[in-house]
């Protein structure tokens, strides 16, 4: 037991800030210019989403988080951290879960978008992870091809996935289909702390704002019972 409690949160990143943000320019440089597509297909899976298209809506995202879990996790990230390819695996499984849904309806919901709080958060956002996000990197100084972009790197990913979810899903499924994108946020959160990036603010700050519309969408839908 002395011997667990003897370590830190920083004996469990094996990598220097400088490796990492290499690596998310490496993402960048090698996968020009599939950025721009996936951008687009998130922002029709948006578009689809709010046209009650929610089926389809929901399987978009399918493919990209499988791009991630392959590309950025199993091919590079697991070359840093021992851990990065059981994440993959966890990326893969959320490619499941939004199959299935999508193929059987589990947990989508078609009431209207209009006037709906928690799907204004969860408007919001999605687009901070479509718009916000790529433009974080450049405007700090950085390259471009630094920027974060969904469906090529995890966070934007994991952040426009937890909006798209709160405005797609109701009920147990909404609660399922988070529980990847927050646990990966929670530990790339940690991770950007402990490498003294002011992203891990923001990562926590998002994952407050989704729990509070995750928390009102579901004493929404008990009160319509």
């Amino acid at each position: 037991m002395n011997a667990w409690t003897s370590y830190r949160l920083q004996d469990f990143i094996p990598f220097t800030a400088e490796v990492y943000f290499r690596l998310m320019e490496r993402m960048g440089e090698t996968f020009w210019p599939l950025q721009l597509l996936t951008l687009a297909l998130g922002a029709a899976t948006l578009a689809l989403a709010l046209r009650h298209r929610t089926r389809l809506a929901c399987l978009l995202p399918a493919p990209l988080w499988a791009f991630v879990a392959v590309a950025f996790f199993f091919q590079r990230y697991a070359e840093l951290n021992w851990a990065g390819g059981y994440v993959g695996f966890t990326f893969i499984a959320q490619v499941v879960l939004l199959i299935v849904m999508a193929l059987t309806g589990w947990g989508l919901d078609n009431t209207p978008r209009a006037t709906n709080p928690p799907v204004t958060i969860g408007i919001a956002i999605t687009l901070y992870g479509l718009i916000i996000m790529p433009l974080v990197a450049p405007l700090s100084g950085g390259s471009w091809y630094q920027a974060e972009v969904f469906g090529i790197h995890a966070d934007p990913t994991a952040v426009t996935t937890l909006g798209l979810v709160l405005i797609l899903l109701r009920g147990f499924a909404l609660w399922v289909a988070v529980i990847i994108p927050t646990l990966w946020l929670v530990v790339s959160g940690l991770t950007l702390q402990v490498l003294d990036s002011t992203g891990a603010t923001t990562l926590f700050a998002v994952l407050v704002i989704a729990l509070v519309g995750l928390v009102w969408k579901s004493m929404r839908s008990k009160g319509r019972r």
